[in-house]
């Protein structure tokens, strides 16, 4: 769901690059064949430059990012340090009943700050908060305050989870973690 949540690292750096210059190629060789500027391209020129843009844009969109450059994604090197932080669930609190389209979920910090930079400086007590529901991450915030949709959840009993981690977005030894349930009903 979140992709490019917060501070884009070199890999997400190097694709939005790739994609407005394959966007930019592209606008460049269209205006130039159907003759609205760039007089001086030839023609060849034009139909190279919408080959070299619809490159782009794929290998922006689908090719792995180890295909297309070095990654500077956090890998854990030696121990992880253990966090001052303390988090837990404001709301929903446990068990809590809802047929709402939308859940605002409030969460309480303490002993650390929150930050949106993703970084490879770990501090123990800086870092951002991960959200999950059943499982799979839905976000990835500097905030103790979201608001998560439910349209599409089906109804019954479900888990948030949230997860104080470091700003290379990996585990705190020991993870500091905070996990309430609830329930959707269906609407009436």
């Amino acid at each position: 769901m979140t992709f490019l949540a917060h501070a884009a690292g070199t890999d997400e750096s190097l694709s939005l690059i790739m994609l407005f210059g394959g966007i930019w190629l592209g606008w460049i060789g269209w205006s130039r064949l159907r003759g609205k500027g760039f007089g001086r391209v030839p023609t060849w020129g034009a139909y190279a430059m919408l080959a070299g843009a619809a490159t782009l844009v794929v290998a922006a969109t689908f090719v792995p990012r180890k295909l297309i450059g070095p990654s500077t994604t956090a890998v854990a090197s030696g121990p992880r340090p253990a966090s001052t932080a303390m988090l837990a669930f404001i709301e929903p609190t446990p068990a809590m009943r809802t047929d709402a389209d939308a859940l605002t979920v409030r969460l309480e910090l303490q002993g650390a700050t929150l930050t949106q930079t993703t970084s490879t400086a770990v501090s123990p007590d800086t870092g951002h908060i991960h959200l999950s529901l059943d499982g799979f991450l839905i976000s990835m915030s500097g905030d103790t305050t979201q608001v998560i949709d439910l349209r599409d959840l089906t109804p019954g009993k479900h888990t948030l989870s949230a997860e104080f981690v470091a700003n290379d977005h990996l585990s705190f030894d020991p993870p500091v973690l905070a996990q309430v349930t609830f329930v959707k009903e269906a609407a009436t």
